[in-house]
């Protein structure tokens, strides 16, 4: 009776748990935009102690403060785009998001701790559970967190208890102990969070069904594997439709992760804990310091490596083929008939994988996503046929580029053809990734203002450019062309204002893109003297809705009477989190707030989309879309 009635609890669980999984793959319900209720979650208890935490956590840390937040808290606001983009490619990027894992951890260590304390069995359980519902309670109470929490105060009764308990049954209670706020469902760690606990309890099932002749370290390490091989299969269709790409190398790169975590989670913990005593703490982060070095250097080598991932593209179909691969192939592992829905599973990813090579109609509005490329700058303009624009293409860095890390996954996750690249000037973080991208995609045309002299990337786009067969056009104020119903015209520079000059930022290419009543104005690092110079040459032609700010926020642009002229609705600044310029300005963002426009960074909310029709104009960050009002 015990057993059918575990059978049934099991099959209720996961049918809830897969359930909501398609439900949330398939529709994301519009909320109030993220920007409107900051202040209101902020005001939360929890909200507050989670923002205490990451303000300790920045103080001890340092430069390793963005992987100890996300480690610790579960917070990747502070992770580089290139950054999540290895983790995705290393299959690696849920242990930035499931901080239940390292919940777990942290039980486990306890655990053992008040052990060796010689604390009796059932009083190092109970110590343990009370020290991480502590550790729960100061990092926050995040999501997974509290899933994982949840199924460990069940597993711990359990074994106080000594009767069996469904591992399901487990995980349903884990799953919905989250959701007094419903959207919680709709938080991608949320997601990852239960879905790898399926994949783990799914790869226990199958490795205690298909090891069972082998012993002693085979067992362990085939056995490590086959939990890694499950884990990785079921949360890879998420981390696809989220990242655009399923990780090829993910069950060997978690193999030699995993210990690596197991280590510095504990001691991530005690430096959080003792962060009150800083030189104290400030020990224990440099200690674990080598850890996470280690960590990030897994993740580098696997992305490094050749076919260690490939792309697909985010759509409906990708999000419904998802939820179907994941419940597949966790019943392939969990059924004494696995071929069938192996079968299954195996089907919907190769449609998934399959996805990229074939051609994706677009019949949409004129939209521009300014991309999180961390410090420098990069646009994409997607016209009404689903075709692109590349405005700048981000920095480059030793052993990688924004193109490749970021760029280029990018489009190919939303497919499309890409037509021009337009170039602002020759520096690095607007450059850096545009050979890369011609290399793979071969835009027709590069426009470029051609300021004399360049960096290194600039001078491998040239060269790029001219093995690939892209046309080269010099920008020249006044030039216009049209894609697709979308008016791109160029302001500026003139060859007579910048031959005097000796800095490229003055010498930017200043872009008005235009579709029906609606513009968006794109300025480079144009400074104060360029717009200056765009004043008294278009006293009365500067206006647009969204202006993509110039110097990623810098106090040398964005002068109080060139705002005036423009008057937007949105400012948006592309701006590396935690740079070391400082940016974006104070007096830029009072300027801009007293200049009526809604603020928008990519350090804070990652990449941010404009979508109009010509009428209308909506804003979308963090998966939140809202409706900009008239003037």
């Amino acid at each position: 009776m015990h057993s059918v009635l575990v059978r049934r609890v099991d099959r209720a669980a996961l049918g809830l748990i897969f359930g909501a999984a398609l439900a949330v793959a398939a529709s994301a319900p519009r909320r109030e935009p993220f920007h409107k209720r900051v202040s209101e979650n902020e005001a939360g208890t929890l909200a507050g102690i989670r923002s205490a935490a990451a303000r300790r956590i920045e103080r001890v840390f340092a430069e390793d403060a963005g992987l100890a937040r996300a480690l610790l808290i579960a917070d990747q606001r502070e992770i580089p785009s290139e950054m999540r983009d290895r983790y995705a490619a290393a299959g690696l990027v849920h242990m930035l998001s499931i901080s239940g894992l390292h919940v777990a951890i942290i039980a486990s260590a306890m655990e053992l701790l008040f052990q060796v304390a010689r604390v009796s069995r059932r009083g190092a359980i109970f110590a343990a559970f009370v020290s991480t519902g502590f550790y729960v309670a100061i990092i926050g109470a995040p999501a997974p967190a509290v899933r994982a929490a949840a199924m460990l105060g069940v597993t711990m009764a359990s074994r106080m208890a000594q009767r069996p308990t469904s591992p399901w049954a487990a995980l349903a209670i884990g799953a919905f102990a989250p959701l007094v706020d419903a959207r919680t469902v709709l938080d991608l760690g949320y997601q990852l969070s239960v879905l790898g606990m399926c994949g783990l309890i799914a790869g226990g099932a199958a490795s205690r069904r298909y090891l069972k002749g082998l012993t002693g370290w085979r067992l362990h390490v085939s056995r490590e594997l086959v939990v890694s091989i499950a884990a990785s299969a079921v949360t890879a269709p998420l981390v696809a439709y989220t990242f655009g790409r399923i990780s090829l190398i993910a069950p060997l790169t978690n193999l030699i992760a995993a210990p690596i975590i197991g280590i510095a989670q504990p001691l991530l913990f005690l430096t959080l804990i003792l962060s009150p005593l800083e030189p104290l703490a400030r020990f224990c982060a440099q200690a674990v310091h080598p850890l996470m070095v280690a960590f990030d250097q897994v993740a580098t080598l696997a992305a490094a490596i050749p076919a260690a991932s490939v792309v697909v593209h985010a759509t409906p179909l990708t999000a419904v083929l998802s939820a179907l691969a994941a419940g597949a192939i966790v019943r392939a592992c969990v059924s004494r008939y696995p071929a069938r829905p192996a079968l299954i599973g195996v089907g919907a990813l190769s449609i998934i994988v399959a996805g990229p090579a074939s051609p994706t109609a677009y019949r949409g509005e004129v939209e521009l996503h300014v991309l999180d490329v961390g410090q420098g700058d990069a646009a994409l303009l997607r016209t009404p046929s689903g075709r692109w624009v590349l405005l700048d293409a981000g920095p480059a860095w030793d052993g990688g580029d924004a193109g490749r890390s970021t760029i280029l996954p990018y489009l190919r996750k939303r497919g499309g053809t890409l037509e021009a690249f337009i170039l602002s000037h020759p520096h690095t973080d607007h450059v850096g990734g545009a050979a890369s991208v011609f290399g793979e995609l071969e835009p027709a045309i590069y426009w470029d203002a051609a300021f004399a002299g360049g960096s290194a990337a600039y001078i491998a786009s040239l060269a790029s450019a001219r093995a690939e067969g892209i046309e080269w056009r010099r920008v020249h104020p006044g030039d216009l062309t049209s894609i697709d119903g979308v008016s791109i015209s160029f302001l500026a520079p003139d060859s007579v204002w910048t031959v005097g000059l000796t800095d490229p930022n003055l010498a930017s290419t200043v872009t008005l893109i235009e579709y029906g009543v609606v513009r968006f104005l794109l300025v480079g690092d144009a400074e104060r003297e360029e717009e200056d110079w765009l004043l008294r040459e278009y006293p009365a032609g500067l206006r647009a809705d969204v202006l993509k700010v110039g110097h990623h926020g810098s106090s040398t642009s964005s002068s109080d009477a060139f705002l005036a002229a423009v008057r937007p609705r949105a400012a948006v600044i592309s701006v590396g989190a935690r740079n070391s310029y400082g940016h974006p300005s104070n007096d830029v963002l009072r300027a801009l707030r007293n200049a009526g426009a809604e603020i928008l960074r990519t350090d804070q909310s990652g990449t941010i989309i404009a979508r109009t029709d010509g009428e209308r104009l909506e804003m979308e960050a963090e998966g939140e879309r809202w409706e900009l009002g008239r003037e």
